[in-house]
């Protein structure tokens, strides 16, 4: 029987990072710039007008088709992992995960080949395929790629958090890259374009390029995947831990550390459903501001709005080394802060980006009607470099919690259960959206900032007592 044990089985840098991290780093990198890819088009796909190359569903039931889909793409992990934990492995979860994934995008490029019709909520069947086998795909490949990063690693590596982080660049990396290749494709090279009142404007999108392009992204991170896998992981994360040879590690009962630990992940996974329900705000209601409310001309040229969904993640690529530095170098000197007040630093940051956007509707002089009266594009670059450092804080080191807390035997699980916390939120937050015409975008955005600021503060007035459960991984 094979063992799991990742320090005996993969190949180890004797300085640095494993050569596994990166192979991992370009695998997640496509796996992003496909979901990315297609996450960046879909709130204009589902809200534009047939005409113009959309399905013509009004601005409030397309932010909770918007948030029910996201938010199923995070619940799903938890299934995937249990299969891995238990049957697969996480090696073939990810291919599983991979190649589902991939077979969903090209249900979207081929929607106008198959049919128009309405089938589900004003959506085409092969929109309902595409966006379930995305949800389903997702499932397998998000907590297990995650979880493989962790076993790089021994208990106690202090390189664990600077290696998520890394990682997280990969994710970046695919994120910021898809919505300026995806979004050209749709809104420029494939869109048809006309002039009225001497402004061009798009009169009809090329979605469906954009949706092959993340398709065949998605193909490229598995290819590199399962030919370079062997030699840069070995066999880490080919079997289940049930097939460890030491089976009586596998049933033994959990230890009142272990539980504790557990119980971390759980109660940091609630406070970190406030973050995520603002921060994926950006494709959402802050999309559908954007478009109609910022200013998007520089030097002349009109930023498609789909490009945006690049900033958050260019800024990570930007400052991720210097953060992922930050942490080790605390950590040498015995300042490292505790993962909850990381996390809950993280909070607070997001929920003051929030506050430059309640600017951005003060500098329009409130919530009017006019699309002429346009805000600064500053207002929205701010948010989107305050919620970045807040995600920094947060992501990245919840998934290295999540590592190191876990029972060997659960950690894909519990990986998919950290994953809840955006499921949830990426709902909440499509009924958020859905109500920003009704009560208005000032009224929206203080309360998402004053929410996630004060449930901030609560997990970093907490962080002791949580920091004590973690028995010293934390």
């Amino acid at each position: 029987m094979q063992t799991t044990s990742a320090v005996q089985e993969q190949p180890i840098a004797k300085q640095g990072h494993p050569p596994g991290l990166y192979l991992l780093f370009f695998t997640e990198m496509w796996e992003r710039f496909s979901y990315y890819g297609m996450r960046g088009l879909l709130m204009l796909y589902l809200s534009k007008t047939a005409i113009e190359g959309g399905l013509g569903i009004e601005a409030a039931s397309a932010s909770l088709i918007y948030g029910y889909f996201t938010g199923f793409v995070y619940l799903t992990p938890i299934i995937g992992g249990w299969l891995a934990d238990k049957y697969i492995g996480q090696r073939r979860a990810i291919l599983i995960g991979g190649l589902t994934m991939a077979v969903g995008q090209f249900f979207l490029f081929m929607q106008p080949a198959l049919s128009s019709v309405p089938f589900f909520f004003g959506l085409p069947w092969p929109t309902v395929i595409g966006l379930l086998l995305l949800i389903l795909g997702n499932g397998f490949f998000k907590p297990n790629i995650s979880t493989i990063v962790g076993k790089l690693y021994q208990q106690g590596d202090p390189r664990r958090d600077a290696a998520f982080t890394i990682f997280y660049m990969g994710i970046n990396t695919g994120a910021f890259i898809a919505p300026l290749v995806c979004g050209y494709l749709a809104e420029d090279m494939f869109a048809t374009k006309t002039v009225v009142n001497g402004v061009e404007q798009v009169a009809s999108y090329g979605f469906r390029y954009g949706f092959l392009a993340a398709g065949i992204g998605m193909l490229l991170g598995q290819l590199a995947f399962n030919l370079l896998g062997k030699k840069y992981l070995g066999e880490v994360g080919m079997y289940p831990e049930g097939q460890n040879e030491d089976k009586t590690i596998a049933k033994a009962p959990l230890t009142k550390e272990e539980t504790d630990r557990m119980a971390v992940i759980f109660i940091i996974t609630l406070f970190v459903v406030f973050f995520w329900a603002g921060f994926e705000q950006a494709g959402s209601s802050l999309t559908l501001y954007t478009d109609k409310y910022i200013n998007r001309e520089v030097a002349g040229f009109l930023i498609p709005t789909s490009w945006f969904q690049s900033v958050n993640a260019g800024f990570i690529v930007l400052l991720g080394a210097p953060v992922a530095a930050l942490w080790v170098n605390l950590s040498r000197k015995g300042k490292d802060l505790s993962i909850p007040v990381k996390m809950g630093l993280g909070m607070v940051l997001l929920g003051i980006g929030f506050l430059f956007m309640v600017g951005a509707v003060l500098e329009r002089g409130g919530d009017v009607a006019d699309q002429t009266i346009k805000a600064s594009i500053l207002w929205l670059l701010a948010t989107y470099f305050f919620h970045t450092i807040g995600e920094l804080c947060l992501s990245p080191v919840g998934l290295s919690m999540v590592s190191r807390l876990s029972p060997p035997t659960l950690t894909s699980m519990l990986m998919g259960v950290w994953f809840l916390a955006p499921f949830v939120a990426q709902i909440a937050g499509g009924y958020i959206a859905s109500y920003v015409e009704e009560l208005g975008a000032l009224k929206v955005f203080g309360l998402i900032a004053g929410f996630v600021i004060l449930a901030g503060l609560i997990l970093i007035a907490i962080a002791k007592k949580l920091f004590h459960m973690m028995h010293g991984r934390g």
